[in-house]
């Protein structure tokens, strides 16, 4: 490897807005994030799922359509 060309890494401080940091290696100093692991739906286990059969049964409501039984 060419020596002079590559950036220096440091011990980067990642701080994200809910108040959690945590170290790194960056070519920065600081980073800021908007979420993290700690605050992530995803990885907290408060993920909120969008109910889909909500539009449909409006939709079939509105215009009178009825499911048929299948045998």
């Amino acid at each position: 490897m060419k020596t002079g060309i590559h950036p220096n890494y440091k011990t980067a401080t990642v701080k994200c807005s809910c108040g959690n940091t945590f170290e790194t290696t960056s070519t920065k100093e600081e980073i800021r994030i908007e979420t993290c692991s700690e605050c992530h739906p995803f990885y907290t286990g408060r993920q909120k799922f969008a109910e889909a059969g909500g539009r449909i049964d409006r939709f079939n409501k509105k215009y009178g359509l009825k499911q048929e039984l299948k045998n």
